[in-house]
């Protein structure tokens, strides 16, 4: 008979990867499921906002009669404290964990599970984490009260530089300084992995989130800089982090602000995954003239999505740029019945040679204004979870995204600041938002 547990464990893994929650990420190695990575990003109007904080879930074989061991890892190495009730050691205090003290009927059940634990923890991550400390309700109130600030003001810059800037930068090789990490060649990386043939998988890194996190960063690059240009009227760069009450010397968030160079810093990474994408180019025509599979796989979806186009009758350009088929170009004509009705929009498809592990990233080449289009173009489109591998699900994504007149509202899919509060800004912010869409659809027959 099958092991109950990890019957248990592996559907709600696959509940969690098939849900439209785009705050939440889970994954773990095909060889040990009991072993869980997940991934919360900080919500809109947090400290927290858009951070991307990992934790770690080992369950016993007595699951789910016993709650799983969970530990934080974006702790920076055990010398951050995320919040009153996430030590800098990981441990993370809940009462259905056990872990913490609660009231009666607040002790874990086997009705709860992994998705009620990580919206548990998601829930600490408030606009005003301490009130986690327990005896808030009885502290003295003018101090009280600019601890309370204080306390934000130094989760908000940690947040950006541990959970946001450090992890961007180890995934791209980056020193703090923007210096690339010297890479292995593709000859070091062809031995290494002759090496590695009879090597236990679980002994090699597991970097779930990467891709994930990679897209997000495009996604929220914005609103990150607009945290730190409101930061900066706040506090001054160098001031030092206040301690509060409930701090120890080894379980506390210590350091100093430096804004400037948490600027700077995401400029850095912006400017490398942008890079990628050259990278991605050149690395594809190689593909190409060796026959890759990922390559042969690009040029026959690429020729299914034309005859798809056909199909459905829907005006297109579709080439492939300089016969790479892992750069698409497309020429977008905005449909009829829609804001974007006469528009002609250039759009580039990017695709790595590890797709679809990675994931495409799409751009608008014409500007466009948008709430679901950022700044410099990234598109926030939402491709089926079980068709991630399926470009025809990425332009039907797509489509979708840009052309839906009534979104429910979701503070997740924030990528361009701007439109986003006109369009949710009740009926006078959504008359000037949609005079500024048709303008730029009109603008892009000017300038096509």
């Amino acid at each position: 008979m099958a092991d109950q547990s990890i019957i248990r464990i592996t559907k709600e893994l696959s509940d969690i990867q098939r849900s439209s929650d785009l705050s939440l990420a889970v994954a773990c190695r095909d060889i040990d499921v009991r072993n869980v990575r997940a991934l919360i990003i900080g919500p809109h109007d947090a400290p927290y906002e858009f951070g991307f904080f990992e934790f770690s879930f080992k369950f016993g074989k007595d699951y789910p009669g016993k709650s799983p061991n969970v530990t934080a890892v974006t702790t920076n190495a055990g010398r951050c404290r995320f919040n009153p009730n996430i030590y800098a050691s990981g441990k993370v205090c809940l009462s259905i964990l056990g872990t913490w003290r609660g009231e009666r009927g607040e002790e874990w059940s086997a009705a709860q599970g992994l998705e009620s634990i990580l919206l548990s923890i998601q829930s600490l991550m408030s606009g005003n984490p301490y009130e986690n400390e327990p005896g808030f309700e009885e502290a003295n109130e003018p101090a009280d009260k600019k601890n309370q600030r204080d306390y934000v003001q130094k989760i908000r810059h940690e947040t950006l530089r541990i959970s946001v800037i450090q992890r961007l930068e180890d995934y791209l090789g980056l020193t703090p300084d923007g210096q690339k990490v010297v890479q292995q060649t593709a000859a070091d990386q062809d031995e290494a992995d002759d090496e590695l043939v009879d090597v236990d998988e679980s002994s090699l890194p597991f970097e779930p989130f990467k891709d994930l996190c990679k897209r997000r960063f495009l996604w929220y690059y914005d609103s990150y800089l607009h945290a730190i240009q409101k930061a900066k009227t706040e506090v001054k760069d160098h001031e030092p982090f206040v301690r509060m009450p409930f701090e120890g010397s080894s379980n506390s968030m210590e350091g100093r602000f430096n804004y400037t160079d948490l600027e700077r810093r995401l400029h850095n990474i912006k400017a490398a995954l942008d890079a990628e994408l050259e990278q991605w180019a050149r690395a594809g025509l190689e593909a190409k003239a060796n026959e890759s599979t990922v390559a042969v796989n690009l040029q026959h979806q690429y020729e299914q999505v034309v005859q798809w186009f056909k199909r459905q009758d829907i005006p297109h350009d579709l080439q492939l740029e300089d016969g790479n088929p892992f750069v698409w170009a497309l020429t977008y004509f905005g449909r009829p019945m829609t804001n974007l009705d006469g528009g002609l929009f250039k759009i580039r498809l990017h695709f790595s040679p590890q797709f679809p592990e990675e994931q495409p990233r799409v751009r608008f080449e014409t500007k466009i204004f948008h709430h679901r289009i950022a700044l410099d173009g990234t598109v926030c489109y939402f491709p089926n979870p079980l068709r991630k591998e399926d470009l025809q699900s990425h332009m039907e994504a797509v489509f979708a995204s840009i052309e839906e007149d009534d979104p429910a509202y979701d503070p997740r899919t924030i990528v361009n600041l701007e439109a986003h509060n006109l369009f949710w800004g009740g009926p006078d912010g959504k008359k000037n938002y949609n005079r500024r869409l048709r303008r730029s659809v009109q603008k892009s027959l000017e300038d096509y």
